[in-house]
């Protein structure tokens, strides 16, 4: 499923994670998605806040570890992801908790 890091209904640029698990692990071949009302398919990805070449497509497969924002005109920069590469990890889902909400963890090695 896509799960946004940034609160639903938000008029800003948002980066979608799949799988949607954080923290998000290399290994997981990761895909992310710039979603925002701005101008399609004029995505401008970055990684450690340099720009990644001329990448203009929605969607990203990272092939480092990282952290990774996006920027769509008209709705700004996205929230960062962060992608470890790291061999243990305990994730959590990649969508807003509550107190009192029933949580699966995954322990990944």
């Amino acid at each position: 499923g896509w799960c946004p890091l940034s609160p639903t209904g938000a008029q800003t640029t948002q980066l979608l994670l799949e799988p949607p698990w954080r923290p998000a692990v290399l290994w997981d071949t990761i895909t992310l998605t710039c979603q925002g009302s701005g101008t399609p398919g004029a995505t401008t990805w970055y990684k450690h806040g340099q720009r990644l070449g001329q990448e203009k497509r929605d969607r990203f497969v990272v092939t480092e570890g990282g952290t990774y924002k996006c920027h769509r005109p008209g709705t700004g920069v996205s929230p960062a992801v962060r992608v470890l590469k790291d061999w243990l990890v305990l994730q959590v889902p990649a969508r807003a908790l509550l107190e009192g909400d029933t949580v699966t963890l995954r322990c990944r090695a």
